[in-house]
């Protein structure tokens, strides 16, 4: 698999945007100029996430999750640039 980011992403594996090797892999999410760590699902071309709304499930048992809208920024944490980076260091 190419280490290109995805347009969207989700960590829910029922989702059709799962992908579990890149999620694997490690994805930093930039939202409003800050680094969260509670996204659930993005959209960069859409400019929103996902976010758990704290311990608050569902009926089927699957957190329940807020849309918040604005600029997305996303980049891959191993296995790409920076991994190469490290191994020179």
């Amino acid at each position: 698999m190419s280490d290109t980011i995805p347009d969207r992403l989700s960590v829910d594996p029922a989702s059709p945007w799962h992908n579990a090797e890149l999620l694997q892999k490690g994805v930093g999410i930039h939202f409003k100029g800050k680094e969260r760590f509670d996204v659930e699902e993005y959209s960069i071309s859409e400019n929103w996430v996902r976010v758990g709304l704290g311990k608050k499930v569902d009926r089927h048992g699957r957190p329940l999750t807020i849309k918040l809208s604005g600029p997305v920024e996303v980049k891959l944490l191993s296995g790409g640039d920076d991994a190469e980076a490290a191994d020179e260091a």
